[in-house]
């Protein structure tokens, strides 16, 4: 891709998050990686849901701006943890997905095995130990998880998507979202209930078949 049809990309993926109500106001933030030292990024005080691609900001691995008329977002420094941990990785999203967010809020672990398409592709999503925004503690709180997951839940925050490409990065952010969903609706319809356990390698062995990408945590049981 051109650095026009990144930034253009970048643009329309914070459009989505906007629409779909993962983020409001100036929430959120978006990251693809172009070369070692090379990444473009969503800038601070703007919605998602307004930006073009004169806004986009190039930065290096340290965060430091190398061009762009805006400033990078201070939650930046969990993008580039994520990219120095995981060399696989070429797009993160940061987003405030309200059900998933609720979960955090509520104490209540992402982890149930109830859909198929999110055993596939995400297995049980870990919640995060919570962090001040802007600091180390966030990209700190991911350590445990980084090299198993590509979705991670923020305590009391949001969540945090990885993928190869950008597309991939959204895709996760919006199955966590319905997970949740599902999830939610179930508990008020009456109770959970899961794929059986004899069923779930089945699931796995298909994951291992179709050659999906990206990290999985594999069957977690506690």
């Amino acid at each position: 891709m051109t650095v026009e049809e990144i930034k253009k990309q970048i643009c329309e993926v914070g459009q989505k998050l906007y629409d779909k109500g993962f983020v409001a106001a100036n929430d959120g933030n978006i990251s693809v990686k172009v070369g070692e030292n090379e990444f473009y990024c969503t800038p601070t005080g703007v919605s998602k849901g307004g930006m073009t691609p004169d806004m986009i900001i190039k930065i290096d691995k340290d965060g430091n701006k190398l061009e762009g008329k805006l400033n990078p977002s201070s939650e930046i420094k969990m993008h580039m943890r994520v990219f120095r941990e995981r060399p696989d990785v070429n797009a993160v999203v940061h987003a405030h997905p309200p059900i998933a967010t609720a979960f955090t809020v509520a104490g209540v672990p992402l982890k149930e095995y109830i859909l198929p398409e999110a055993v596939l592709t995400l297995g049980a999503v870990p919640t995060c130990e919570y962090g001040t925004p802007s600091t180390m503690e966030i990209p700190d709180s991911i350590m445990p998880y980084i090299q198993t997951n590509d979705a991670f839940l923020l305590k009391n925050h949001g969540a945090l998507t990885v993928g190869c490409d950008l597309t991939k990065a959204h895709f996760i952010m919006e199955e966590v979202e319905f997970n949740a969903k599902i999830a939610f609706y179930a508990r008020m319809l009456g109770g959970i209930q899961e794929i059986p356990d004899d069923q779930l390698p089945k699931l796995m062995q298909l994951r291992e078949n179709m050659k999906l990408t990206g990290k999985h945590p594999g069957i977690v049981r506690d």
